[in-house]
């Protein structure tokens, strides 16, 4: 593999349809050696080049399928090491942008996890009563920690049965690092909100006392997406007043109020299928990231149904949109000379505890 690569400096300020341009042409050098996974929450000058689109679990599943050598993820950092994770070991995933990361992910690093470990272990057997259980959207090694800690990664599709494998193993679950997440999973399975207390991590005993630690069904740690934390109730309200017969769906990301206060709540997937199989005429408000509302909201046009996002302040995902057509232009020009650029690796060891946990989920979905 050569060593010198295209620098990224001769793509800054070229225009985006010269970008589009040079993808096509890579593309279609590269051929079956590359497939492009694009997350829903893409913007659509990239997101219009993915092979395969999804959410999460969808993409994981793509994945771990992929024969082609060079797996691009349109996503953020934790996707594109579940695609290392995943694939094979001829096989390089990249993503064209490093700093597109994830802020929840960020909210629940691998020291904090460790400390609190510790401090639950002084107050119950931790790894005979607690499952640990991590939204995907959070960094290899918190998914290392649920593998050899005997846990298991949940989407926010697969959530509430990854919540019942966990429940049908250890009494209780540590669910990290979306509370918003976990409250609304367990809720659904009937677990009283007194039992699924916040665990912060920045506090001693999570700021928990050891009563509250034992009452616990479900401690949550302190995380949430800074996307769907600016869904209101009072959004819901004010559709409702205007639009008396529309209906509203919000992902479980958002907070608890609105989740209770929406008639169907549900993963990028599920948002998708139900507002597409719905009658014509319909009106909807959307409870979840910008670009996929905008995206659904054109294409309903043809069936006369109007789709409304949820917030009026814009909640675009900052990071994901780091993943522009220049970056990913550049990526795929150097490929297409044998160049690797931005490849994600996970350390072997970590990479074995985490696909542990990884495989769990997947064939407990």
């Amino acid at each position: 593999m050569q060593t010198s690569t295209i620098k990224f400096d001769r793509y800054q300020h070229s225009s985006e349809d010269e970008c589009q341009e040079r993808i096509l042409a890579a593309k279609e050098k590269l051929g079956s050696d590359l497939v492009i996974l694009g997350h829903h929450y893409q913007q659509e000058s990239v997101y219009k080049h993915a092979d395969f689109t999804g959410d999460s679990l969808k993409l994981s599943r793509y994945a771990s399928e992929a024969k082609a050598r060079y797996i691009v993820f349109l996503g953020v950092h934790f996707m594109a090491e579940v695609a290392d994770i995943l694939s094979r070991d001829d096989q390089i995933a990249i993503l064209p942008d490093l700093s597109a990361g994830c802020s929840m992910a960020d909210m629940a690093n691998l020291a904090k996890v460790e400390r609190s470990y510790r401090e639950l272990s002084k107050v119950l057997d931790f790894d005979n009563v607690i499952t640990p259980l991590t939204y995907i959207n959070s960094a290899a090694d918190l998914k290392a920690f649920c593998g050899e800690h005997g846990g298991i990664v949940c989407t926010s599709t697969n959530a509430p049965k990854m919540l019942e494998w966990s429940f049908s193993r250890r009494d209780k679950v540590l669910f990290f690092p979306d509370q918003n997440l976990g409250r609304w999973s367990g809720y659904k399975m009937g677990i009283p909100l007194d039992q699924m207390p916040v665990w912060d991590p920045d506090q001693p005993m999570g700021g928990l006392t050891e009563d509250q630690v034992k009452n616990a069904k479900i401690l949550l740690w302190k995380g949430h997406c800074a996307v769907h934390q600016m869904f209101r109730e009072q959004n819901i309200k004010q559709f409702r007043q205007a639009h008396p017969d529309g209906l509203v769906i919000s992902h479980p990301e958002s907070p608890f109020e609105v989740c209770l206060n929406s008639d169907y709540v549900g993963s990028t997937e599920y948002i998708l299928k139900t507002v597409s199989d719905a009658k014509k005429g319909t009106r909807w408000l959307v409870g979840t990231e910008l670009n996929l509302v905008n995206r659904l909201a054109e294409k309903m046009k043809s069936e006369d149904k109007t789709v409304q996002f949820m917030s009026h302040v814009i909640c675009e995902c900052s990071t994901m949109a780091r993943i522009d057509p220049q970056h990913l232009a550049w990526t795929l020009e150097n490929l297409a000379e044998g160049k690797v650029v931005n490849q994600i690796k996970v350390p072997i060891k970590e990479a074995e505890l985490a696909r542990l946990a990884l495989t769990r989920m997947l064939e407990a979905s």
